[in-house]
């Protein structure tokens, strides 16, 4: 097996770390995610009992009623807001839809931000009203400690270290809480049928809780795939195809999937909550300057975030 590059990191060391600290931890993240696009992060600013009170909150939301769900399931909005039940997103070019059912919460804009008119309303679960509050407290916690990981990787990409801050305030991101329902009886799926099959996210980075749950594999640059362990509370960052886009592939949004369990543990469920941190749609995406040379030319044409996710979307199957 080869060695791969998954760095457990404290964030705590680049917010509130001597300069040499701040500086270690942003060459560290910038080379895994040059290396691997992924590392694991301490002290997110999560707490054991609200991470704990989340899942309880997510089981109690997927174990309502079929019908009840139902009821906030759009589908003019892809998936971008409320639920999206079992059988609808698969990765690109895959043939079998993914054996997940998930939940979407957007961007609540609280100041004068006229991007607000793009997004639509969040969709409130009358049933299960801790599931809001807590989803929205996330949700936050998450974004912020997204924009210090910006810092750090505008700070290896050696740009202003605000650089992003501007692109992704009020943001298009999206915190999905997915369950991985149970088969009672595997053998009766297709044989191609996986939890999350193989794929790239769309985004800028994802930040992911709940990854310690066997079955998060990533492909390394041998070809070979490898399990991602996160250490307790850590979450799991990864490089999303943004970033890769922006920096002409200097970092890498890793190929990963969840695969499924052994057959007798099919018939549990499992849970994870990614946060997909993405830049206002209008932002531009074209190859910067400082990461083309005449051993990287430009891999990409320009393109905006919001024309990105669109073909994006578009692929995956949650647009028609």
């Amino acid at each position: 097996m080869a060695v791969v590059n998954i760095p457990r990191l404290d964030l705590n060391d680049y917010i509130y770390g001597s300069p040499e600290q701040k500086k270690k931890f942003s060459d560290d993240l910038g080379s895994a995610y040059q290396e691997t696009g992924f590392a694991t992060i301490a002290n997110h600013g999560m707490t054991p009992a609200l991470i704990e009170e989340l899942y309880k909150e997510v089981k109690n939301f997927f174990d309502l009623p079929e019908a009840v769900k139902m009821k906030y399931e759009i589908p003019e909005l892809a998936g971008q807001r409320g639920y999206t039940s079992k059988g609808k997103e698969k990765a690109k070019d895959a043939l079998t839809p993914d054996l997940k059912e998930f939940w979407q919460r957007g961007q609540t804009v609280k100041d004068n931000d006229p991007v607000k008119a793009e997004y639509p309303e969040n969709q409130v679960v009358a049933e299960a009203p801790r599931f809001n509050t807590i989803t929205q407290e996330v949700y936050e916690k998450l974004e912020a400690s997204g924009k210090h990981l910006l810092h750090a990787i505008a700070d290896y990409l050696q740009l202003p270290t605000h650089y992003f801050d501007d692109k992704v305030h009020n943001g298009n991101s999206i915190l999905r809480a997915i369950h991985y329902f149970p088969i009672e009886n595997p053998e009766s799926i297709p044989a191609d049928a996986v939890r999350a099959g193989a794929h790239e996210d769309i985004n800028l980075i994802t930040l992911l809780i709940g990854a310690s749950a066997d079955g998060l594999e990533v492909l390394t640059r041998e070809g070979e795939w490898f399990p991602v362990k996160a250490k307790g509370e850590d979450i799991v960052v990864n490089v999303g195809d943004m970033l890769q886009r922006l920096t002409n592939n200097k970092l890498k949004s890793t190929t990963h999937r969840v695969v499924n369990p052994p057959r007798e543990l099919m018939k549990t469920s499992r849970f994870s909550v990614p946060f997909f941190l993405h830049p206002k749609s209008d932002m531009d995406l074209s190859c910067l300057d400082s990461c083309i040379d005449s051993d990287n030319p430009k891999a990409y044409d320009d393109i905006t975030a919001g024309e990105y996710l669109d073909e994006r979307l578009r692929e995956i199957g949650l647009k028609k």
